[in-house]
């Protein structure tokens, strides 16, 4: 039997009186496109953090790729890449100082580092872009230099946490060809968070939904609506979890950054 890519099991994070994350178990399977969803403050945020070693569980184990999440950090990191819903890039150098400085975090060979580039921003459709600084940009070309920058590496898993928020709707489809390609030709592994329902339910393979730092509920779209007696993600997403508004999480912008300084003194 295959070996899971991402094991989650019991995994419990408290700040003080507050159970954050309770008691949560689940797997991702290699080369599964995986959507993880909940309301703001559900505990997706702290779970992914969790998960890409930027915040220690009270209790449970986490594996990645094969190794502990608590005891081999750095070998989990270097089977991540990164994209969070916050910009995080350099928006005073260019697309290609962006990526070079991407690359020496993460210990890319030298030799290797502009084949590499060329080839991720010729993916995107930046290649031709790669002298101009980031400032100049759209949020649809930044997006696209964020995800090339997080396959620099070759990573095994891709977190995109909110990645087509305030992207209009050919921006997302474009971003989404690339990240299904990826998916089908290096056989990546993608996990996702997504506020837009018709998007999880059009490229996800299996969905997880947490509230109040439980999973509610896993499965494909179709077992999730026979689950609630529902005809759409959306309505069996709000049977789940209430229609009451909740507060924002965390930003992803100070993520990047946490995950940043943790690369940077392993």
């Amino acid at each position: 039997m295959t070996e899971a890519m991402i094991s989650v099991d019991h995994l419990t994070k408290q700040f003080g009186d507050l159970t954050a994350v309770d008691q949560v178990s689940f797997e991702v399977k290699p080369g599964e496109i995986f959507a993880f969803l909940g309301p703001n403050g559900a505990g997706k945020s702290t779970t992914i953090k969790m998960l890409t070693t930027l915040l220690h569980p009270s209790d449970g184990q986490v594996r990645l790729n094969g190794f502990d999440v608590t005891s081999q950090q750095a070998k989990v990191r270097n089977s991540i890449g990164i994209v969070f819903q916050d910009p995080s890039l350099d928006d005073e150098l260019t697309a290609k100082e962006n990526m070079d400085l991407h690359a020496a975090l993460y210990h890319v060979p030298k030799a290797d580092r502009p084949k590499q580039i060329q080839s991720l921003l010729e993916f995107v459709e930046l290649w031709d872009r790669r002298d101009h600084y980031v400032k100049t940009f759209s949020g649809g070309m930044k997006r696209r230099l964020e995800i090339a920058r997080g396959l620099l590496h070759r990573p095994k898993v891709l977190f995109l946490d909110e990645p087509t928020l305030g992207l209009d709707p050919q921006t997302r489809n474009h971003m989404w060809s690339y990240v299904k390609r990826l998916n089908q030709t290096d056989h990546m592994t993608i996990f996702f968070t997504t506020h837009y329902m018709e998007e999880a339910a059009q490229i996800a393979q299996r969905i997880a939904i947490i509230d109040h730092g439980k999973i509610v509920a896993l499965g494909t779209v179709a077992e999730l609506t026979k689950q609630t007696d529902t005809t759409t993600l959306e309505e069996a997403f709000l049977k789940l979890t209430g229609k009451a508004i909740r507060e924002e999480e965390a930003g992803g912008a100070d993520m990047m950054r946490q995950f940043a300084r943790m690369r940077r003194g392993r």
